[in-house]
């Protein structure tokens, strides 16, 4: 049930596609949906199209940790 809070649909922005979409994964605090995580794990390294997801994945930063 990724992206339902409380049986309410709830629709987060792909940091891929930049479209607003109701299931997907989290990577720290960013959100990719399930169709550009599909295509992610599916491109081979020397298609041009894996240059633009390492640029996009780039973006995700670990959240700080406070000790």
């Amino acid at each position: 049930m990724i992206g339902k809070l409380s049986g309410i649909s709830k629709e987060e922005t792909c940091i891929i596609c930049d479209t607003c979409k109701p299931d997907g994964i989290h990577l720290y605090t960013s959100f990719i949906c399930t169709d550009c995580e599909r295509e992610m794990v599916s491109t081979d390294a020397a298609e041009p199209k894996y240059d633009f997801f390492v640029k996009k994945l780039k973006s995700v930063k670990a959240p700080p940790m406070y000790s």
